[in-house]
């Protein structure tokens, strides 16, 4: 999965909408306000998250704690996140050893966990106009 990959694939997800608050490198994903993603681009140093990344693009996703640490013995490109919370949030660097449907499974289960937790009656009006299966993958 590329950068514009990412991209399309958070923006196909129910309501879900691209922000810049942390300036023009840094994209930012969210329903209804709450963020699910951000996608960013590790920089030729590679201080964000070593060395062997520097330069590459990697996204942010909310991840269940328990998750996220099995995630990061399988796969080298999963991280604990830079600049946020490391027991709630992963990055996975977005490279071409990263297969793309693990990817898109972890978008899928950020955006579903941040939905979970939006407030009863934000979650019911998304529930009201799309099936379980488009919001929780």
């Amino acid at each position: 999965m590329n950068y514009q990959d990412a991209v399309n694939y958070c923006l196909s997800r129910p309501e879900a909408t691209q922000d810049y608050p942390f300036g023009p490198d840094v994209a930012v994903f969210k329903v209804r306000g709450k963020m699910f993603a951000l996608l960013g681009t590790c920089g030729s140093s590679g201080k964000e998250l070593g060395v062997e990344f520097a330069g590459c693009d990697f996204l942010n996703l909310k991840c269940d704690p328990d998750e996220a640490f099995m995630l990061r013995d399988i796969f080298p490109e999963v991280l604990p996140a830079y600049h946020m919370s490391k027991k709630h949030w992963i990055s996975v660097v977005l490279k071409e050893s990263m297969p793309t449907n693990e990817t898109e499974r972890l978008i899928d289960r950020s955006y579903s966990l941040v939905v979970k937790g939006l407030k009863k009656a934000e979650r019911a009006q998304l529930e009201l106009h799309y099936s379980a299966k488009e919001l929780y993958r």
